[in-house]
């Protein structure tokens, strides 16, 4: 549960139902167009005006169900991290925007013994109230590991400035070392932020101050795309969380090296 009521924002308020079920219309919808017929009926689309205009305001003040995130294991994740004894990163939020994480979803780190976890309820508790944003599809996920550089503007000088010279904008078929070459878009365990938001800004432990590093990213695909593997059919969306940071940014979350009982950290970028 998040009890940090107080920093709870009232913003794309809705519940989970109405958005698993503005999620069906809509692809129904497509399946409809697809096949020359009309996009929404008016069922539909009074179905979707009565879910909008519900006034949910006064549940952010009642502590909130944690939504899970990603479930993640120490076998899967070539760069795990995590204190000894542990096999198993959760990650969840808070489903609502919160005024002292720059208006983002608050995250929680969880490390657990996957070998000492005891009966699962069948039904999680689910929270009354969510932004629209932060209801994330369940899904399987295969890792595959890549290799990652740091952002350029992190990067010593000197070499900075040999890929400055080295990277030629106007050749379009020429790869570019920030957008093709350094940080993977998407989903991701590990690697580096991408700070082309709003250039690099320290983060530090707000217990000790030590600098903190990555560890997960939950991306938007509006922002750079998202890798698809070559499985996929073309023309699927590669959008299969449906998850939206701001605008289509990343919600990039550092955690503590010198304690993992630290809270973490997180950028929007």
């Amino acid at each position: 549960m998040c009890d940090d009521a107080g920093a709870h924002e009232p913003y794309n308020l809705t519940t989970p139902a109405a958005v698993r079920r503005y999620r069906e219309i809509h692809a129904a919808a497509a399946i409809r167009r697809r096949a020359g017929g009309e996009y929404l009926t008016d069922e539909e689309r009074a179905g979707l005006e009565a879910a909008a205009v519900v006034d949910l305001d006064d549940l952010i003040e009642d502590p909130i169900p944690l939504i899970p995130v990603a479930q993640l294991y120490r076998r899967d994740v070539p760069d795990f991290v995590g204190p000894d004894g542990t096999d198993l990163l959760q990650v969840l939020w808070c489903p609502v925007d919160h005024a002292d994480r720059d208006y983002n979803p608050r995250v929680f780190l969880f490390w657990r013994d996957s070998a000492a976890i005891g009966p699962v309820l069948e039904a999680p508790p689910e929270p009354s109230v969510i932004s629209k944003l932060y209801l994330p599809v369940p899904c399987v996920v295969h890792p595959e590991q890549v290799r990652e550089y740091q952002y350029a503007d992190l990067l010593p000088d000197d070499l900075c400035e040999r890929l400055d010279e080295w990277d030629d904008d106007e050749d379009d078929d020429r790869p570019n070392y920030q957008e093709d070459l350094s940080l993977a878009p998407g989903w991701k365990v590990g690697g580096f932020a991408n700070w082309s938001l709003t250039d690099p800004y320290p983060m530090n432990c707000a217990v000790c101050g030590t600098t903190q590093k990555l560890i997960f990213t939950a991306g938007s695909v509006d922002s750079y795309g998202s890798w698809r593997p070559i499985e996929d059919a073309p023309d699927a969306s590669p959008d299969t969380v449906k998850v939206q940071i701001g605008r289509g940014y990343s919600l990039y979350t550092f955690y503590c090296p010198a304690s993992f009982d630290h809270p973490p950290a997180t950028a929007m970028q």
